[in-house]
């Protein structure tokens, strides 16, 4: 997709509403992941430096559209250094910005008018500014009053991390290096079928894993005791699976999980296969032989996708282990120059950091939901305005 950037843009000493993602954990007060923080610092340096006074608006969480502070953007103005000005609807302060100048404004869905992108919100939103630029991939695929409302009134440009964003989709969708091998994990397969039979057409291989793949193995006769998946969901699950052989992707289902007898991070694990779960058995992350063949696919691949962790890996040690070792394998190939690796979903670029692995992929994309959804291959509305 040909998006207008903001390449060879005139901007100095305009006012320029910039739409970014700041939807960071905090966690008293202190951002703990500052990664879409600094994924959008180009853009505002390239803008700040060519002379553009810059409001930035941002969300954080969900206020329901009303003004919780609990959801303020202070931690995040404080971390970047620069003023918040605490209402995104005020003016006041742009007769006194200079060029250069770059300012946050407060969490644009303390209005209610933002999540229903009201016409009449976006009109007072975008009031004064005259350029809008969007680099919020990871809300893009929301209809909102700061993503598209604003974008129908100014002229409006992508920066530099969604226009990077899309660049890299765009490259391993359209025309990857093959073997390609995609990953798909994490909770619920109805949130999934869309992603996961775009994939089956587009990849060589597909992994199913995590609560994911539970239900695939429920669907397919295995033992799942007493965990996570989805019952209602069997015929989806073997639609998914007829779909991926009629389009020759082979499909790999979990062959053994790590256990316990209840669901918290300092249970005691055990390795067992699907035929040895009992029925107070709750599966907590990939076994010991399923991540090895995981590796081994890795390794045989060119090209890898992945999104999901395939276990709470949050609960290190114990309980990170499938995640941790394929996020291993994909870095050390991807390290040695021998694959091209794209990733996101925020509990997998979370399992990157944690790792310490997270620069040692090709591109680690900011976006979740945006991120399955554009490679579902659905029109994201705030990215289409924004189309040459």
């Amino acid at each position: 997709m040909k998006l207008r950037t903001i390449d060879n843009l005139d901007v100095r000493g305009k006012y320029v509403l910039l739409r970014d993602d700041f939807n960071v954990q905090i966690v008293d007060g202190k951002i703990t992941d500052a990664f879409r923080i600094e994924q959008s610092m180009p853009t505002i340096r390239a803008l700040r430096d060519a002379g553009a006074r810059i409001a930035i608006c941002a969300h954080l969480g969900r206020p329901k559209g009303a003004r919780n502070m609990e959801f303020t953007l202070q931690p995040v103005a404080d971390y970047m250094k620069i003023p918040l000005i605490n209402d995104c609807l005020d003016k006041d302060f742009m007769a006194n910005m200079h060029d250069g100048d770059v300012v946050l404004l407060e969490n644009v869905r303390f209005y209610s008018g933002e999540e229903e992108n009201d016409p009449a919100f976006a009109k007072k939103l975008s009031d004064g500014f005259d350029i809008f630029i969007n680099d919020a991939f990871a809300v893009s695929h929301r209809a909102h009053a700061s993503t598209v409302g604003v974008a129908e009134i100014l002229p409006s440009y992508a920066g530099k991390l969604l226009s990077s964003e899309i660049e890299n989709l765009d490259a391993v969708m359209q025309n990857p290096t093959r073997p390609l091998l995609s990953i798909v994990a994490g909770s619920k397969v109805s949130t999934k079928i869309g992603v996961l039979k775009a994939l089956a057409k587009l990849s060589d291989t597909l992994i199913i894993g995590g609560a994911l793949g539970t239900t695939f193995n429920y669907a397919m006769g295995g033992r799942v005791g007493n965990s996570l998946y989805e019952a209602d969901q069997k015929d989806t699950a073997l639609e998914i699976l007829q779909y991926a052989k009629e389009n020759n992707c082979r499909v790999l289902l979990p062959l053994d999980k790590g256990v316990a007898k209840e669901f918290k991070s300092d249970a005691v694990r055990t390795n067992k296969n699907f035929s040895e779960i009992a029925d107070d058995d709750i599966i907590i992350d990939a076994g010991v032989e399923t991540t090895a063949r995981d590796a081994s696919e890795i390794r045989n691949a060119k090209t890898v996708i992945w999104n999901g962790t395939v276990g709470m890996a949050e609960w290190q040690p114990t309980w990170s282990y499938g995640s941790f070792a394929v996020a291993r394998a994909i870095a050390e190939q991807t390290r040695a120059g021998k694959l091209v690796s794209v990733i996101g979903g925020g509990d997998t670029v979370a399992a990157l950091e944690a790792c310490g692995v997270k620069s040692d992929i090709t591109y680690v994309s900011t976006g979740g939901g945006a991120f399955l959804e554009y490679i579902e291959g659905r029109t994201l509305p705030g990215i289409a305005i924004l189309a040459e």
